[in-house]
């Protein structure tokens, strides 16, 4: 496959992944928002902090309200993380790879960029943000399902499957570090009818509660909360499934093309770690300092990936 195919492919599923996470991302500091009593533009200076973006935001906005956090996540054409950036952004990808792509995945994302593009061209109102967030999260699932339906497993697949999952683990671990280290208002919380609905949220924003309480009975302990998002392996937004997906993909490639690269070692080496991790090894080395170093080597592996795999534009 050319390198501007595999390219193409892993960055139309990382952008249409991305939109999907931000809108995730907002849905999480809208709830979180909802349990204070008093301003809440501090909640959504530490959101513009965990999708990476607040430098970027202060340039343009200067001081963080609200309102602005929230029109430059879903819609400033200047954010290229912002969700109308990404979905403009996947389907240039998908129209760049249009061949490699089955009718019925061109016309999903086609649909949702169609629908996005008129229901984010003014600025959302606050009583109609939690359905535009379902409409996003629900035609995000729409391209998937198309996908996952009828395209064929090769090649093709496997890098659109590692450019999903990569940026799926990018986006849970950011919206955890929200929770735990930029959105509790202080360590007398911890514990509190307060803290145990901030999780709750969390987890509603992950699509992950009512699983959480087959596995922990709804018991809302942080230690079971990170554990269940960063290592249990049957929860499809963990970061260790999302990582047996990246490996088993990425394996596919090895055995099609008969050679491995660095980031197949990277990738194994990630793997291993969340496998044989334990929660309590990770609440003591700091679980925002866990986070931090993951999204790190999870942006390593993508760079290695793209140099092994020779993409360009």
């Amino acid at each position: 496959m050319l390198g501007r195919t595999a390219n193409g492919l892993y960055w139309m599923f990382r952008y249409i992944e991305r939109a999907e996470n931000i809108a995730r991302l907002v849905d999480a500091g809208l709830r979180v928002s909802l349990t204070r009593t008093g301003s809440t533009d501090e909640d959504w200076d530490g959101v513009l902090q965990s999708a990476g973006v607040r430098d970027e935001y202060v340039e343009l906005h200067g001081k963080v309200t609200t309102a602005n956090a929230i029109d430059y996540l879903l819609r400033e054409k200047t954010n290229p993380s912002s969700v109308m950036s990404c979905i403009d952004s996947g389907r240039n990808n998908a129209r760049m790879v249009r061949t490699a792509l089955t009718r019925e995945t061109w016309e999903a994302t086609n649909e949702c960029w169609i629908e996005l593009k008129q229901l984010l061209e003014k600025r959302v109102k606050p009583a109609d943000l939690p359905a535009v967030i379902d409409t996003i999260k629900r035609r995000a699932g729409l391209i998937r399902g198309a996908f996952h339906g009828s395209m064929l497993r090769n090649d093709l697949y496997n890098f659109s499957r590692i450019g999903t999952f990569i940026e799926r683990a990018d986006n849970t671990s950011r919206i955890l570090d929200v929770k735990y280290y930029v959105l509790l208002p202080a360590v007398s919380q911890v514990g509190s009818s307060l803290d145990n609905f901030q999780w709750e949220s969390i987890l509603r924003s992950v699509s992950a509660h009512r699983s959480y309480g087959w596995v922990y009975d709804a018991e809302y302990r942080p230690s079971n909360i990170a554990d269940f998002l960063i290592l249990n392996r049957r929860m499809p937004r963990s970061l260790a499934y999302c990582y047996e997906k990246i490996v088993s993909n990425l394996r596919y490639l090895a055995e099609d093309y008969g050679e491995r690269h660095s980031a197949h070692d990277t990738a194994d080496s990630i793997r291993t770690m969340l496998k044989r991790g334990e929660i309590g090894d990770v609440m003591d080395q700091g679980l925002h300092e866990f986070l931090e170093d993951f999204i790190s080597r999870n942006n390593q592996l993508s760079v290695e990936i793209s140099e092994g795999y020779r993409f360009y534009r």
